[in-house]
């Protein structure tokens, strides 16, 4: 019987530390992170948290479904980055301590788009970057350098500064029957049993595939 990946080990490429599942890795409660996503990085991988989850002072929640793939540098961009746009500066006076700090309430009430939330199956290219409260739906790919501030469709590629849609991966008909047979939420059992149809079948194969089709 096929035997799915381990999704409990920190770094699934053997002699890849660079490669690291982050489901296993985060602590935050603010952060969720479904199984088999992963995080790709020279440096320190495992500093996934601090270093590529910024301004995250709460409480909205970053989360990302399964199976995305995620290049070295992607950065997503808190809630707690915003700054008041409303007076004559933006300058956070009362984060600065002393007597400023009496004036934390200049601090309430800042723009707050609300969670950020990623798809299943998209993948990051190097150095992406996604603004405070967007929604990137599944199957989504998101271009090298790409500065995403608006919501992304389910499989639509989107690139550029802001990012931009450049094109859907398949029809509306067949993203519809993708969304339908949700790969990513088989067992992973059933899953591993049909990588090949998973990476390179087509959309009537996977729903062939499916285990309500297979009567499993």
């Amino acid at each position: 019987m096929p035997v799915p990946a381990d999704l409990t080990v920190l770094h699934p490429m053997p002699g890849q530390p660079r490669v690291v599942l982050l489901k296993p890795l985060v602590t935050s409660p603010l952060i969720e992170v479904g199984e088999y996503s992963y995080y790709d990085d020279p440096d320190d991988p495992t500093a996934f948290e601090t270093r590529n989850v910024l301004h995250h002072y709460g409480p909205e929640r970053l989360v990302i479904g399964r199976f995305c793939a995620l290049g070295t540098g992607v950065r997503f961009l808190m809630n707690g980055a915003n700054h008041r746009m409303d007076g004559p500066s933006t300058f956070p006076f009362p984060t600065m301590g002393g007597s400023w700090a009496e004036h934390l309430d200049l601090l309430t009430g800042l723009p707050n788009r609300g969670d950020t939330v990623v798809g299943s199956d998209v993948w990051f290219g190097h150095g992406a970057t996604v603004m405070p409260g967007v929604r990137i739906g599944h199957g989504a790919i998101i271009g090298a350098g790409a500065v995403v501030a608006a919501d992304v469709p389910d499989y639509a590629i989107v690139a550029g500064n802001p990012a931009r849609r450049v094109r859907s991966r398949f029809s509306d008909e067949d993203v519809a029957r993708l969304l339908a047979v949700a790969w990513w939420d088989w067992p992973a059992e059933h899953i591993t049993a049909h990588v090949r149809t998973i990476m390179s079948g087509t959309v009537a194969d996977l729903e062939a595939a499916a285990p309500d089709a297979r009567g499993t």
